[in-house]
């Protein structure tokens, strides 16, 4: 009888989530009608912050390889849409700019992926910068000029609507990967790279083509996130971009596949509205959460949520 109660009530569960999907999704695809043009665009940043954690727990979350590379793919992407934006139709530059995220991926990964721990995080630390002056130096020595306009700009609502299928295809590509053989191998990688080895998994290339994967939806995300800018520099290529993927998904947790979207919506809605009036406050308290989330937190609020679900509290028995 317990038995079936408790089936019960999952199936419950599981029907009030469903119904909550359905209801967000339906929202989500009508905000631009009764949104005004400062919520339509504070949505369009939250769907693309949700796209770019969703992508780097793809990689990170199982594997527990720390990647700081997501700026570097971002503004890869992005740079992409500014100099093929003109000539290309929209989608295009969107699908140019995974291209090209997901082939810098590729060649970052044959040289970074060997390394292990902090020195994979040190490296991929380093390529926003590495990019940001290459760019740079492409720039001023072969155009002369430094920076791009974006002239040719697809409309808001085109846009929004980008960014909303690129942030829904990856929580769909999580769920997809989480239940596929090389979802249980980058959970073996994270769990002993070198057993997994033993027990016949390329681990190397199963890496590689996730990691790729991974820049591929930053490098989408970047190039659709352009035209929302006149103009374009190499500054667009911003570690901090890499950093606050990071905490977003910590905060949320890493091994959820909800988790990286709770953090991405909190984090977004905190840095709009305080990163205007108290940048310095708001930078201070991003770096408090990340140690929070170290010390207190270790699988994020999703972590959290589940073992208060689990271990409620009970009231004491009475004589």
């Amino acid at each position: 009888m317990k038995k079936f109660f408790l089936g019960h009530h999952h199936v419950r569960s599981v029907s009030a989530a469903n119904a909550f999907a359905l209801v967000l999704v339906l929202a989500l695809l009508g905000a631009p009608a009764y949104l005004s043009p400062y919520h339509r665009a504070l949505a369009l940043a939250l769907l693309a912050d949700v796209a770019l954690a969703v992508s780097w727990a793809f990689f990170s979350g199982p594997t527990r390889y720390l990647s700081l590379a997501t700026g570097a793919f971002f503004g890869a992407g992005a740079y992409t849409t500014a100099v093929l934006g003109g000539s290309l139709a929209w989608p295009l530059p969107v699908l140019a700019g995974a291209m090209v995220g997901a082939g810098f991926a590729l060649v970052v990964g044959v040289l970074a992926l060997r390394l292990r721990g902090p020195y994979f995080a040190v490296f991929t630390f380093g390529l926003a910068e590495l990019a940001k002056h290459l760019v740079i130096w492409y720039e001023t020595g072969f155009t002369g000029t430094v920076g791009r306009w974006i002239l040719a700009q697809p409309g808001q609502w085109t846009i929004y609507y980008t960014v909303l299928s690129l942030a829904g295809l990856a929580v769909a590509t999580t769920f997809l990967l989480r239940r596929s053989r090389w979802g249980y191998a980058l959970v073996g990688v994270g769990s002993d790279e070198e057993r997994a080895e033993t027990l016949g998994i390329n681990t190397t290339l199963v890496k590689i083509g996730v990691f790729a994967l991974s820049a591929a939806f930053m490098g989408a995300v970047g190039a659709s996130m352009a035209p929302r800018w006149t103009y374009l520099d190499p500054n667009v290529f911003n570690p901090f971009v890499s950093f606050q993927v990071v905490i977003m998904v910590l905060l949320g947790g890493a091994h959820s596949i909800w988790g990286p979207v709770v953090g991405a919506v909190f984090i977004g809605l905190a840095s709009e509205i305080l990163l205007l009036k108290f940048r310095y406050f708001y930078m201070f308290g991003l770096g408090l959460t990340l140690i929070a989330v170290v010390l207190a937190l270790p699988s994020g609020l999703m972590g959290l949520a589940h073992y208060l679900r689990r271990h409620p509290k009970r009231p004491h028995a009475t004589a």
